[in-house]
Order: structure tokens, then sequence, then C-alpha cells
């Protein structure tokens, strides 16, 4: 699971999709312990916790072809090809950060660390930006289909975006004017810091700081202030200026308010009054930023593994399969001097449910849709071989019919009665993963914490946002049972998350074969699920509706 998420436990005992009518299947199931061998051999040592463009690249890459072509599959990646290269522009700190916050006879100089975070996804070896106006536009959201817009036209060309965490429903009372109108409760992917990075781009902002408050983040700053040395990787654009604003980043609330107060302004109020659809930009009067920093620059490449069943009717319609094979190769050693991330867990489970799925379908009878497998690089840095396939599609995205998606199931037998949708209510497919569910003698129920917005944390989201419908399974990592806190508390995203020989797959198995069930069903049926209508990714999918028919 992304590191983006880190500290936020709000996963599932399996989220999961479907479509139209009943799928009587062809009989064959999902093999609890092949499942386990997997996770055996894929989070064992010799893999090196499988980090992109690292030594357990390879053997990760060799290991997961091996298993595709002796299962009878054919490559699907370009030219005939088992993988997809993804090529990386990876930025680094090199060297202290000049922060500085001016008015009239007025000078505020920021700590990079404890005031303010700053980085850059441009590949530019020197980030600067001079006396720059702050322009606060609530919480940078324009969303046409719920009738929002917080820049009312205001040209950011040359400003710097100061912008509010979440969504703009968040903390507001019930009888609030905006109450559910982004989803209550549930985090969207206009509250999410990457959209808001994404959209001073395109604005054309000079760069883009988000006021970092606890609740809304979902996380203290310390999670953030450990994790800005670390690298950043970014998938290699076309016109990476266009794309990405100069730099970005995170304030602490009272470094914001103390430019607020300089101008003259009010935090409390500006955040209520942001809160409203009319809200109107704020520039801070005679308050401007300077931002100066060093990074290196560079490039590298890791992989898709890509294989497939060709459709025997409809070979140009696609389902695909997911689960991202990175971990985070070698690191930080723990207390016993282990420095292997092995990602068991996270995400040798979810690979192992690919296999057997892949299994499964190449020993049936040839589905009428064609059926690809996707072992996606560099989900952990950033969704980023998803994110590359996302604007390089092997298959057209408008004919793909949906986008399954496992990351992570946790060890042991005993299945759980509860299916938990991550982002419920998004799209028809709620209601055939409802059907499978209720016909194995489960019961659906929606995300426990829908706040955390986990449904735009893993690899189904770049598909997701340019329209592919999107079913997400994972692991009920919501601290319910003692497993699920064992692992959150002592094995999420460090080298203790391990295969050990006292594992066994058994839920696991149950909730890739209802995967199976409603993949099945989508292969062998003519039905194109739709999102639902409203829904943030309802009007890109209908501009391509026309492919469909």
């Amino acid at each position: 699971m992304s590191l983006r998420r880190a500290l936020v436990p709000v996963l599932s005992a399996a989220v999961l999709t479907a479509c139209a009518q009943p799928s009587d299947g062809p009989g064959i199931a999902v093999d609890a312990d092949r499942m386990n061998d997997y996770v055996r051999v894929l989070a064992s040592d010799e893999f090196e916790g499988r980090g992109p463009a690292g030594p357990g690249e390879q053997p990760t890459v060799d290991y997961l072809v091996t298993q595709f072509q002796a299962l009878g599959l054919q490559p699907g990646g370009p030219g005939g090809q088992w993988i997809q290269t993804v090529p990386l522009s990876r930025t680094a700190q090199d060297g202290p950060a000049t922060i500085t916050a001016s008015a009239d006879g007025w000078t505020r100089t920021l700590e990079r660390g404890p005031d303010i975070l700053v980085s850059s996804d441009r590949p530019e070896t020197r980030i600067t930006v001079i006396d720059a106006p702050l322009v606060f536009v609530g919480y940078g959201v324009s969303a046409p289909e719920r009738d929002w817009d917080d820049f009312k036209g205001v040209d950011l060309t040359g400003k710097i975006m100061v912008v509010l965490v979440n969504d703009p429903d968040f903390e507001v009372p019930e009888d609030h004017p905006t109450a559910g109108l982004f989803d209550g409760n549930a985090m969207t992917f206009y509250g999410r810091w990457v959209y808001k990075f994404q959209e001073a781009a395109r604005q054309g902002a000079a760069g883009v700081l988000v006021i970092h408050e606890d609740s809304g983040a979902g996380y203290g700053w310390s999670v953030l202030q450990n994790s800005a040395p670390a690298p950043k990787l970014d998938i290699v654009r076309e016109d990476p200026n266009a794309d990405r604003a100069p730099f970005q980043g995170w304030i602490q609330r009272e470094q914001a308010e103390a430019l607020l107060e300089q101008a003259g302004l009010d935090f409390d109020m500006l955040k209520a009054a942001a809160q409203q659809r009319g809200f109107q930009p704020v520039e801070l009067d005679g308050v401007t930023l300077s931002v100066d920093f060093r990074q290196t620059v560079d490039r590298i490449e890791t992989r898709n593994v890509v294989a497939r069943v060709n459709g025997a009717a409809r070979p140009d319609e696609t389902v695909i399969y997911g689960a991202h094979w990175d971990a985070f190769g070698r690191a930080t050693p723990d207390a016993d001097g282990d420095d292997i991330y092995n990602g068991a867990v996270d995400n040798a489970t979810g690979l192992a449910g690919l296999l057997e799925l892949a299994r499964l379908f190449a020993e049936g009878p040839p589905p009428e849709r064609s059926v690809v497998f996707m072992a996606w690089a560099a989900e952990e840095p950033g969704l980023l071989g998803a994110e590359y396939y996302a604007v390089n599609p092997l298959s057209p995205l408008e004919t793909t019919v949906a986008n399954i998606n496992m990351d992570s199931f946790l060890p042991g037998d005993a299945i759980d009665p509860q299916v938990v949708i991550i982002g419920p209510g998004k799209s028809q497919l709620d209601a055939i993963l409802e059907r499978h569910v209720r016909a194995a003698g489960r019961t659906v129920i929606p995300d426990p914490a829908p706040h955390a917005g986990a449904f735009y944390r893993s690899d189904h989201f770049p598909l997701a946002r340019r329209g592919v419908p999107a079913l997400f399974a994972a692991a009920d990592f919501t601290g319910h049972n003692e497993a699920s806190r064992d692992y959150v508390q002592n094995r999420y995203h460090q080298p203790s998350d391990e295969w050990d020989e006292t594992w066994t797959m058994g839920a696991a198995a149950a909730n890739v074969q209802l995967l199976f069930d409603v993949g099945a069903e989508l292969a062998n049926s003519d039905v194109w699920p739709e999102w639902t209508e409203g829904d943030e990714f309802e009007a890109v999918r209908q501009s391509s509706a026309s492919s469909r028919r």
C-alpha cells in the first residue's frame, strides 16, 4: 500500500465489485496453498524487499514472468513482451532551503522541516521563486459536477496558492449548507493533497502550500517531516512544467496563521468562508514568499509485468486485474538489524491472488472479453506504474470494462463474514459485488474509515480518474481483531512484514474467489458498468461512451 497513506490503518476485509447478471462461473477454485507458496517465495530475503529499480527488481520480474509463462498466459506488453518499461524522474534534496516571507518592514524566515516542507517534481537542479504573492484559495477545489469553484477566475500565474487540506464539507455541522456536498465524512479526491498539487499546475501557480492540520490531514506533522528527505519519484512527463508547479509543499498551521495575520486576515474566519460555495480567493496584501533550494535530478527505470488471456469473442474489450509487486527494498534497519522490508502482506499477498486468478482464467473456458493481469511497479512511491499505464495504456481505456485491484490480504483461515467496500456508492459495480457476496453467505458493509480517502490511494486510482470503473480488494486494517491490530502496529511498512511457516491463506483465497467470480462475469457479459450519476469520474467516462456501443 502506498506510503502516502502510512499510519492510516483503514483498509478492508475485501473490497470488491461486479456486474449485471449472476454468473454460474466455470467451477474452478482458488487454491489457498498455492497462494501461500507464492507469498513465501516473493517475500523471501532473496528478493531483497522488491524495491523498484533496486537489486530485488530483476528477480521479482523474472519470477512473475516465469509463473505467467508456466500458467499458459500470453505476454501483454508492447511488442509481444512481458514487460512495460516505466521511466521515472527522481529528485532529491541537495542541501538546505532558503524560505523567507516578507512584507513592509517585516521578514520571517521559515525553516524547512519544523515550519514548512517544500520539494519539486520538476526535473530541475535549482528551484527559485522570488517575492511571489500569496493567495488563499480555500480548499483549492474546482469541481464542476458539484457546482463548486474556489478560483472564481482569479489569475494565479506567478503566485503561490495557500490551501486547506481535505474537502470543503469537512468539519461542517449537519445543518451547514455545504454538509454532504463532498460526500460528508468520506474524503474525495478533491480533499487529497495530491489533487491540490496538480491543480496548482493547472492554474499556472508558482507554488502551492497546503496548511497542515492533524484532523484534516489524518496524521501529524512528524509523518510529513520524517518522509520529506526521501527522494521523490514521478513518471517522466512530456512537459513536466505544464504538469507540475515549480514547487509544492506543506506549512504548519501556526506559520500560516502568522502570514495571514501580517496581511490583516484571520485564519478561522477565512476557513469558515472557504466552506461556502460563494467563497472568493483572498490575496495576502503586501505579503510575499521567496523560495530557493537545490535538488539532484536523474532518471531510473522500473517495469510493469503484463500477462493476458485473449478474449474469444471481443478481444478488444478488457477486464484488468492488478496488484503492485514493489515493497521498500532495503532501508533503515529495525532493532534487530533487519534492513529488508519483505512486504509479505503488502503486497506479496496481492501478487499471489493475481497469479491464482491468472491460473483460473487460463485453465477455464476462454472468456469472451480479454483479461489482463498487471503486476504494477512503484506503487509505494506514488502509484507510478499504474500512472504510467494510464498515460500510456496497452489496451484502450475507453474499452476497459473495469480495473480490479488487490492490495494486501491478511493471513489466516477465518473468513470474515463482512466484506467492506472502499469507495461505496461510486459505481454500479457495488450491486454486483453485493450479489456475489450474498451468494457466498456473507454481507457487505461500507468503509468504516471513509475520511481517510483510501479509494484514492492504490493502483486502481490512476485509471479510475481517467474513467475506468474500479474495484479495490484489501485486507481488514480497521483494527477490529487481534490480527489486524498486530499488523498495523507492528508490521505495516516494516521489516517485520514477513512470511512465516505458520501462515495459511484460506480467508484470502475466499476473497480472491469472489474477485474471480466478479471478473468472470464481467469477462463473459456485454455489460459496461458505469459510475454513479454525479460521481467525479462520470463525465470523463461518458466522454468516450461512443467507443462502447
